[in-house]
């Protein structure tokens, strides 16, 4: 028997030295060409793996068949990066202005890779095959998961599983939960237009921002009195665009927001009641607008079978397991999950210590890498619950 932990311990150095190449030369979503280059170039020096490149668009798939026959089970893994300024002091600080991993996509596909080569190695353990599915474009809506799917990426796959390093929870606590895991989140932008004027005759206008800040001030009442209170739904506005001076009444008030769900019908029901309230507000105010609701990811939604084969690699390797709830974030693994049986979970790795306990989308936002360690772990023993080493 392979001795996994031992294998992977040897292997900690590059591991760390993949995930800070990649932390200190991010690329956005959709321009990850350098990002697909590096990772391809990794994989080409497995001479036994089967590689697809440029799948989707951007994406990469990475197959390695075993010895015998037996399941094909493929793992993911997301390498864009987000438009934010690195603020930490670390010698492998983004060296791109602007620009960061502040989610742990570097720590995902530096996993990924390094589960690849230990694979490579002990091929004859395989007892079917494993795909590496290196996606791109996991941040920005529409996504990569779906053209990835779309084009081939789980062709030949029964499983599927995915996991995501997590700062709000000590490094190497495994997280997950039967069913639906994270909501679907949603985007909609709104213009009021009204009649813009001067400040010190409103009779004469008819003010965009009295109309947008009644508006926000009611929409709200969509979850608490449109909404069964055993549903669960969010309405967040978190951009308002309006006026250029003090005493100017605009033409126009814009807003921004996100809707997260984790019922379809729920989603029909708040995208209907943000427009009627919308219109009925504007007619009351002699206003027009434009209605701009757009859906994103669906819901991550875990199947039973795989939900128990996590909950059980995790209690064989003696770590910290823990279901929890609902979480309202938005993640496109939905989209293999709803053409394979799969599971989505989270591995803390949050340590105080190592200053990695700042939240996701945070300019200070770092990982304890060891978390990284105990994910390849949980990789290896999936894939040994599952019957395929």
């Amino acid at each position: 028997m392979v001795n996994w932990k031992k294998e992977i311990e040897e292997k900690f150095d590059r591991l760390v030295e993949i995930r800070r190449y990649m932390h200190m030369n991010p690329e956005l979503s959709y321009h990850e060409d350098k990002t697909h280059d590096f990772i391809l170039s990794e994989l080409k020096k497995l001479d036994k793996l089967q590689i697809r490149e440029r799948v989707g668009q951007n994406g990469i798939v990475a197959k390695l068949k075993g010895n015998e026959p037996g399941q094909t089970i493929a793992f993911r893994a997301d390498f864009d990066a987000l438009p934010i300024q690195d603020e930490k002091d670390v010698p492998y600080k983004s060296t791109v202005d602007g620009v960061m991993h502040a989610c742990g996509h570097d720590g995902h596909t530096a996993t990924l890779l390094t589960l690849c080569e230990l694979l490579h190695e002990h091929q004859s353990q395989l007892k079917g095959n494993v795909v590496f599915i290196f996606q791109y474009a996991e941040e920005l809506s529409p996504g990569g998961a779906k053209p990835m799917v779309d084009d081939g990426a789980l062709d030949g796959v029964d499983k599927i599983y995915g996991n995501h390093f997590w700062s709000g929870h000590s490094t190497s606590e495994i997280k997950t939960k039967r069913s639906a895991v994270m909501a679907s989140p949603d985007y909609f932008k709104i213009t009021i237009q009204g009649k813009g004027g001067h400040g010190a005759k409103p009779h004469t206008s008819i003010d965009p921002i009295v109309i947008v800040s009644e508006y926000i001030s009611s929409l709200q009442k969509i979850i608490s009195r449109n909404l069964d209170p055993i549903d669960q739904g969010v309405i967040t506005v978190g951009k308002i665009d309006a006026g250029n001076t003090f005493n100017v009444i605009s033409d126009t008030a814009t807003i921004e927001g996100t809707v997260r769900t984790f019922n379809p019908k729920v989603k029909d029901l708040i995208e209907e009641e943000l427009e009627r309230l919308l219109k009925g507000i504007c007619i009351a105010n002699n206003a027009s607008y434009d209605f701009d609701y757009r859906r994103g990811y669906p819901t991550v939604i875990n199947h039973d079978e795989q939900y128990n084969v996590v909950k059980e690699a995790a209690t064989d390797l003696d770590l910290t397991y823990e279901d929890i709830e609902p979480m309202m974030i938005g993640e496109d693994f939905s989209y293999y999950l709803l053409e394979r049986p799969g599971c989505f979970f989270l591995t803390g790795s949050g340590n105080e210590e190592k200053s990695s306990t700042a939240p996701h989308h945070h300019p200070m936002f770092d990982l304890d890498e060891d978390a990284m360690k105990t994910t390849t772990e949980m990789f290896l023993k999936i894939l040994e619950v599952e019957g395929v080493i």
